[in-house]
């Protein structure tokens, strides 16, 4: 069977390519007469991936040295706890942004842990645009400042930074990492699950600022879980215990296939035409329309309606008959979505394209 388009939200399609070098690497990697699956952590074989994968992540976002890489486990969700238990300090509180859902889970969960004040919310407007910020909400004290770079459900970005100051900026940039360059240096946190850019399922992506890794060895609550301890993950390479290790593999192979195509500048060349030419066709359509606003559209997540229930339906059935799979919208919102990570080609894009259009002509 010929493999179809995957535009889910995720886990997302990965590089044929990748997948390609996996199958072919899958019961023998590097003549060492083992599947990476069945490979011990702790073997030399593992640690050349698990080292040579951190440093192409490096490489691509030019992350500074006084940054470290953790990978760790649970999902970007266990990062809503880890991140008030290891940041808060001394502080009880902290900045948080409403954006969407992920945005709200997560500021939930650190309310267990601190007092969280919610700088500004788009909840009210169905979560349809990125708010504007009024410094004077902002807390002066808080130990830190957390915003969703992308919100998946919803298909809206922060295109400019928050700027607060000397109060670290911590992001959950798990459905636009690797989408194109940022300066790390402008964040003290960034997390993100791999289900999306980075690989499959299973291993989350911590890029932490040294001197908050130091707080967090020095300060972390004595309820922090050992597993959730981003200083205990640093000491022990990201291997306190067994790692994911295939994920890992993956993720690796990923970084050095985006390096081969030149890197993120060029990433974001291609993930710029793919949504330009999506949002293109949504602005001039009479049937389906794009839910979020110009400015804070997202390039990885493009929510759509027709306004009508039963023909989002019918045409989620007619796409994956024509072999174009997870169009259907979340289930909080409905309509039609189309995640077009970084492994979508711009022609995938345009078979979309010319898929809705031939489905208005023919249902107008």
């Amino acid at each position: 069977m010929a493999r179809v388009l995957n535009f889910s939200a995720g886990p997302s399609q990965l590089p044929l390519e990748v997948l390609e070098k996996a199958a072919a690497e899958m019961t023998d990697y590097g003549n060492t007469g083992t599947s990476v699956m069945e490979m011990s952590h702790r073997s030399k074989a593992f640690e050349g991936i698990l080292h040579k994968s951190k440093d192409d992540l490096r490489k691509l976002m030019n992350i500074p040295e006084n940054y470290d890489i953790l990978y760790m486990q649970g999902g970007a969700s266990t990062q809503f706890a880890a991140v008030p238990l290891n940041l808060l300090g001394d502080k009880d509180a902290a900045d948080y942004t409403d954006t969407g859902t992920w945005a709200d889970k997560a500021l939930k969960e650190a309310k267990k842990y601190c007092n969280v004040n919610v700088v500004a919310s788009s909840k009210a407007e169905t979560y349809n645009h990125i708010p504007d910020l009024d410094k004077s909400k902002f807390n002066p004290n808080a130990a830190y400042f957390h915003f969703t770079t992308n919100n998946t459900i919803f298909g809206t970005k922060w295109n400019k930074l928050p700027e607060t100051g000397n109060v670290p900026l911590v992001t959950d940039m798990s459905s636009c990492i690797l989408s194109e360059p940022i300066d790390v240096s402008k964040y003290g946190l960034i997390y993100a699950g791999a289900q999306k850019n980075i690989g499959p399922a299973g291993l989350v992506v911590v890029i932490i600022r040294k001197d908050l890794l130091e707080l967090s060895k020095e300060k972390a609550k004595t309820m922090t879980p050992t597993m959730l301890r981003y200083d205990i993950c640093a000491e022990n390479d990201s291997m306190y215990n067994t790692p994911p290790t295939y994920s890992i593999y993956i993720a690796g192979l990923v970084f050095e296939h985006l390096l081969k195509l030149g890197g993120l500048e060029e990433m974001k060349k291609r993930n710029v035409a793919k949504a330009n030419l999506l949002y293109g066709f949504l602005d001039n359509s009479k049937m389906f329309k794009a839910t979020v606003r110009p400015q804070d559209r997202s390039l990885m997540n493009v929510p759509f309606v027709t306004g009508n229930e039963e023909l989002d339906d019918k045409c989620v059935k007619a796409a994956t008959a024509a072999g174009m799979i997870n169009l259907k919208g979340h289930r909080s919102v409905g309509g039609l979505r189309a995640s077009i990570y970084n492994a979508m080609d711009l022609a995938g894009v345009q078979t979309l394209v010319n898929f809705l259009e031939k489905f208005e002509k023919e249902n107008s």
